[in-house]
């Protein structure tokens, strides 16, 4: 790693590829750059992972899997733990470096390292606890046992917008259950995942347990794996569409797959809500994560009672945020991540814009280098318009009026995706009755953060297969086994 962006974050992290314990640039020996986003200039160079690395990374997986299978779930937690501490330790460095190849406030980052850790204390927990079972046939003939054993080697695909959360809640669940792992980081982010794989090494992983693919060849490395014989798991994070594909490739030998994919959540603010709790939870709804998250309020639905209280209020906090280089500690709202994404959030305000609605505060990418825009609200969207239908993914707030319960359901549920869903209200019957009807997995009642370690993340139609997180996702990297017997 270049010696300033070692002075800039505190931290040197390797960077080329985990192959079997060992760091190497690869088979191919190319690099490439890593950018921040801040500035649009490269911070260093990785390691451009092959196809022949990939299988490289299969092999030593593959090869690792029996001895950490067999390794007492005991030792395997302790490693966890002491990952988790490693993490806590250097959780400034960790969040710096984050903040300069994402480009995420400090605010932002310093807590995804903080949520990320507890993965590893979560899962150091759960792995003495992979349960089974033994009942009695109805018949009498025999006993049912039931077991559960590690699926195998597994793909891990991690975005770019929680670089060391969504690389956590993958490794904690599958180290815990036994599985070894190849870890494929987004392109823009590779830097913290090889600075988590580098603590897990610390910590005591064995070699092969964990390897790590940085690469530019995102599809011919991961398609390359997922037709690999040896490869039992999938588990993505990442965008809907890149998820079918993937679904299709996994579909050729029937790989275990789970899938975290798009959202479009809309957040419901009813007439009888605490207006001032509802802005409270829709700035962290919204703006966590400078909005770049699959969880971020997409869609504001505001009884028309309280539209004009909750905008005028939303508009004033959003005014308030400081848009800046995420290093820098007064920053709130850092840059988008790359030159294409802020581009599709301008397109989509403009259009809103073009349409009738109106921006209320910002709607306008600053003159200055970095891929920046403006925290953003708009009132009076029309029905039909494309920010309503899309996953922004930025800083941009849509504000549409409604006027009865079952129309703002109909509302809500008029997407292909169903991740999570806000819902404000004084009355609890009513949010109750609300949540059951929203079509998602998900559902922060009262609350504008839904995330937590302990708790079953996941979506239902387009946005994903599975659940991350809790008991479930350990279970999802396990294979169940019955047994018939009897004595």
């Amino acid at each position: 790693m270049s010696a300033d962006l070692v002075q800039m974050t505190g931290m040197d992290v390797p960077t080329e590829l985990l192959i079997g314990g060992e760091w190497a640039r690869g088979r191919g020996g190319g690099t490439f750059p890593v950018v921040d986003p801040s500035t649009e200039d490269a911070l260093t160079e990785v390691a451009d992972g092959t196809v022949e690395d990939a299988l490289d990374m299969v092999g030593a997986a593959y090869d690792a899997l029996p001895g950490w299978a067999a390794t007492p779930p005991r030792r395997r937690a302790e490693i966890l733990r002491r990952t988790f501490e490693l993490m806590t330790d250097r959780a400034e460095p960790l969040a710096r470096l984050m903040t300069a190849e994402n480009g995420k406030s400090l605010r932002d980052s310093r807590a995804e390292v903080t949520y990320a850790a507890e993965f590893f204390r979560w899962y150091a927990e759960e792995a003495v606890r992979i349960d089974g079972s033994l009942m009695m046939a109805p018949s009498g003939a025999n006993r049912i046992m039931v077991t559960r054993q590690p699926v195998g080697v597994s793909v891990l695909v991690t975005p770019w917008n929680f670089p060391a959360a969504m690389a956590t809640r993958k490794i904690g669940p599958a180290l815990a259950a036994g599985c070894t792992v190849i870890l494929k980081p987004a392109g823009e982010t590779p830097l913290t995942a090889l600075a988590v794989a580098s603590l897990l090494a610390q910590a005591g992983v064995p070699a092969g347990v964990v390897n790590v693919l940085t690469s530019r060849k995102s599809g011919a490395t991961v398609s390359a794996m997922l037709h690999d014989p040896r490869v039992r798991k999938l588990s993505f994070t990442g965008s809907t569409e890149v998820g079918r594909i993937l679904l299709r490739e996994t579909a050729e030998n029937v790989v275990n797959s789970s899938m975290e994919l798009g959202g479009n959540a809309p957040f419901i603010v009813f007439g009888d809500a605490d207006v001032k709790a509802a802005v409270d939870g829709a700035m962290l709804a919204k703006m966590r994560n400078g909005g770049e998250a699959c969880t971020a309020a997409n869609r504001f639905y505001v009884h028309e009672a309280v539209a004009d209280e909750f905008t005028r209020a939303f508009a004033e906090r959003f005014s308030q945020l400081v848009l800046g280089p995420g290093l820098e500690d007064s920053t709130d709202v850092g840059p988008l991540v790359n030159q294409p994404t802020r581009a599709k959030v301008a397109e989509l305000v403009d259009d809103a814009a073009g349409s009738g609605a109106r921006v209320v505060t910002g709607g306008r990418s600053p003159q200055r280098r970095g891929y920046f825009y403006e925290p953003t609200i708009i009132d009076q969207i029309p029905a039909g318009a494309a920010i309503l239908g899309t996953e922004v993914f930025g800083p941009v707030a849509p504000v549409v009026r409604f006027s009865g319960e079952d129309e703002v359901i109909r509302w809500a549920n008029d997407t292909e995706y169903g991740l999570v869903s806000y819902v404000y209200t004084g009355d609890l019957r009513r949010g109750l009755r609300v949540s059951e009807a929203l079509e998602t997995g998900m559902v922060g009642l009262n609350r504008g953060l839904v995330s937590d370690p302990a708790a079953p993340f996941g979506g239902v139609k387009q946005s994903g297969i599975g659940r991350e997180g809790a008991h479930d996702g350990l279970l999802a990297f396990t294979e169940t086994k019955y047994i018939a017997t009897s004595w």
